[in-house]
């Protein structure tokens, strides 16, 4: 089972940025694997709204992508966050999946 980092927008539309995350996580988990998404998980306890609390979350999230086998982005366009989160995982030589808002594959890096 792979640990897979699961990377679309939080910001903006929270509550239905939120369900969807939900949504791909699922997907993961139907594909075999444990899926990770910081953005579900941190703003439990922290202001996503507070630019010093959302940084936190995203360090936290980057310190756990180290340990993941691939990442897996979701959505038409990267949010900014999504962007720190992909060339991190590229630093790390970690894989990029990229899959639209219906879970469709449409490119791997």
């Amino acid at each position: 089972m792979k640990l897979i980092f699961i990377c679309s927008p939080f910001a903006g539309d929270m509550e239905g940025n939120t369900i969807r995350a939900r949504r791909y996580c699922r997907f993961a988990m139907e594909q075999g694997h444990l899926p990770f998404a910081p953005h579900l998980l941190f703003p439990q306890f922290l202001d996503d709204t507070d630019p010093e609390e959302r940084m936190q979350g995203i360090n936290m999230g980057l310190s756990v992508l180290g340990y993941c086998s691939e990442l897996w982005a979701f959505g038409p366009e990267p949010s900014p966050g999504m962007v720190v989160e992909m060339d991190w995982a590229g630093k790390l030589g970690i894989p990029i999946r990229r899959f639209t808002t219906s879970c469709k594959e449409v490119a791997r890096t």
